[in-house]
């Protein structure tokens, strides 16, 4: 901090001497003044810093740079065009991703100033308001989202952004070989849109650990990542059209292949130490495997996409990444409460006279289980609130109120385990009495307690409060405004249908809305396909097993070869839905008949086919 402010000071006689500049970022942007309480700086490797100039617009607000010393700006330089340049192609189809381009500017030799996104968070703050193992959780990120967005058409529109935006991250990231990928380089605007920052290390260049690659998955695509897509921990129609993004975009690119492979060779003797040879170059020319069909890719794509997801690795280099920042963390960094947007204080909000928890609700969104009605009385004449907490929220309190106190200060928290069902209701109205207690306490506690910001937080009405108070919607599925009609019990499948050069192919890509088996319990689908008349059973085709879900994604490719096109009028595809059941014999849940003459396989014919009983399809 000294070192900073003696820079700053530099910086004001500057300014003193000169009036104003232009900062290199854009010639367009024109500062009088530096505004040295804003400035501060990052706990990475290099110690950037976050700069505040005075805006010589006296409507305009201050311009926020960040300055990097150490670093080759151009290489961010060169992967934020690419990165402009597929952003290009997408919109040019009528494919927005709603990419987030930042300017970054090399001014120097292992320097240059980079541009400051406003209202946007790393992933590692959002992920570490859950504690230091906040990365292994799957809730953080919707959390978050979901606190800057009360209202459900905000939310949703985040949500919308998001899948967009991390599908396009996916694409870009994985075709540029951008490595050294960890929580603080990701980063997420309250709008939901996802982008990555500090492109360091690129074309697959990772960062080892002795032997061993840092970046093990393909991409940075994870579980809580997932949650935000699906609306909760299982998949929905949802992660069918993230699916269908990341191989959209990824096979627009493709087709501009030597497009990128011309630009990045031209750059081979301009120094950078990553782009320097015939190899790098090879390695996007791998990445976007140009030799590929459409088809084909898309199942390599899609089989990244799980690849990623099931990545342990990209998790506890996150949790290690938590550890090491953890020792930058300044000691008097307050814990805040991660589900309330804003500190709220004693003075700000009025003294809390009593507290009494009501009683206890049902709930289905965000996730099913139960939800506590708090009623706050204040000391201000007739003020009432009615707050809604869950146990994880109280939890969290207890949590981060023993970071502040000594436990002798604070009353007892009750358990967390129950034997049995955990959301019961029996449960719920047994931990409605011991939380009523712990409430009661903590407002009877001695002053430093009862009157600290996090329990004045705690207790503050959030929007979610202010719209239920006095209605009660009806729930609603976390994907309905995403799924279509569905048709017959049984659900849909989309199927990609096409015939070429006496070859029919059968892209199986997504099924939606499978019923669960009778125990209840989410089947384990796969897809099977025979090719009708069919006596010997030789047209038998198979798809993988996807594992404990009603809405699998597949992408594969079954096909049939030596098809004449005469024999396609004679012809009908059967398709049936099984869960496979290990010793027992497998379930059938749904099945089609596709008959081929009522299809035109001049072209392509994709759709979602209604899933029901013995009988023809529709699609």
């Amino acid at each position: 901090q000294g070192i900073l402010r003696e820079g700053l000071e530099d910086v004001k006689q500057f300014f003193k001497a000169n009036g104003s500049c232009r900062l290199p970022l854009s010639p367009s942007l024109l500062v009088k003044g530096i505004v040295p309480r804003d400035c501060s700086y990052f706990n990475s490797n290099a110690v950037p810093l976050k700069l505040s100039f005075q805006n010589v617009d006296p409507l305009g607000e201050n311009i926020r740079v960040i300055f990097k010393c150490g670093d080759d700006l151009r290489q961010d330089m060169l992967t934020l065009q690419m990165i402009r340049i597929m952003n290009k192609i997408w919109v040019q189809e009528g494919l927005d991703m709603r990419m987030v381009i930042f300017r970054c500017f090399s001014t120097g030799r292992g320097r240059g100033m980079v541009e400051m996104i406003p209202n946007a968070e790393t992933l590692r703050k959002i992920q570490v308001e859950h504690g230091v193992t906040g990365s292994f959780k799957d809730r953080p990120l919707a959390d978050w989202l979901q606190k800057h967005n009360p209202e459900e058409d905000e939310y949703e529109k985040a949500v919308e952004n998001f899948i967009y935006s991390c599908a396009g991250c996916c694409v870009a990231t994985y075709v540029l070989g951008i490595c050294d990928r960890h929580n603080d380089n990701i980063m997420l605007k309250t709008t939901g849109h996802m982008f990555h920052i500090d492109f360091g290390r690129f074309l697959g260049h990772a960062q080892m650990f002795g032997n061993i690659k840092r970046d093990r998955a393909p991409f940075v695509f994870t579980s809580d990542m997932a949650y935000v897509i699906n609306g909760g921990d299982k998949p929905s129609s949802r992660f069918h059209d993230f699916v269908d993004l990341c191989c959209q975009a990824y096979n627009l690119i493709r087709k501009h292949t030597h497009l990128f492979l011309n630009l990045l060779g031209l750059m081979l003797s301009c120094g950078i130490p990553e782009l320097s040879d015939l190899e790098d170059l090879k390695y996007v020319y791998d990445a976007l495997r140009p030799q590929d069909s459409d088809a084909d890719a898309t199942t390599y794509f899609t089989r990244l996409i799980e690849s990623s997801l099931g990545s342990v690795a990209t998790k506890l280099n996150f949790f290690i990444h938590n550890l090491a920042q953890m020792k930058f963390t300044g000691s008097d960094a307050r814990p805040t409460l991660s589900f309330a947007p804003r500190t709220h204080t004693i003075k700000t909000s009025g003294r809390i006279r009593d507290v009494f928890l009501c009683r206890h609700e049902r709930v289905f969104n965000p996730s099913k289980g139960y939800t506590y009605v708090v009623k706050v009385q204040r000391e201000s004449p007739g003020e009432v609130a009615f707050v809604q907490r869950t146990f994880e929220e109280f939890q969290e309190l207890h949590n981060k109120l023993r970071l502040l106190f000594p436990s002798s200060l604070l009353p007892s928290f009750p358990s967390r385990f129950v034997i049995g069902r955990s959301r019961g209701e029996a449960v719920a109205e047994r931990r409605k009495e011991e939380l009523n207690g712990y409430i009661w306490h903590l407002i009877h506690a001695t002053p430093e307690v009862a009157e600290c910001d996090l329990i004045y937080t705690f207790f503050h009405p959030l929007p979610r409060d202010e719209k239920a108070a006095g209605t009660n919607p009806t729930p609603k599925p976390a994907d309905a405004t995403w799924a279509r009609p569905l048709g017959k019990v049984g659900g849909e499948v989309k199927l990609s249908i096409s015939y070429k050069n006496n070859k029919l192919f059968i892209m199986v890509m997504h099924i939606r809305g499978l019923p669960p088996l009778q125990d209840g319990n989410d089947p384990d689908p796969y897809v099977k396909t025979y090719l009708l008349p069919d006596p010997q059973k030789t047209t038998k085709r198979k798809t993988k097993v996807a594992r404990k879900t009603c809405n699998p994604t597949y992408n594969e490719m079954l096909v049939y070869d030596g098809i004449p096109r005469g024999d396609l009028q004679q012809r009908e595809l059967r398709l049936s839905v099984l869960s496979e059941e290990g010793f027992w014999e497998n379930i059938l849940l749904g099945e089609v008949g596709i008959r081929l003459r009522d299809l035109d396989l001049a072209q392509e014919k994709m759709g979602w086919f209604a899933l029901g009983s013995r009988g023809h399809g529709t699609l």
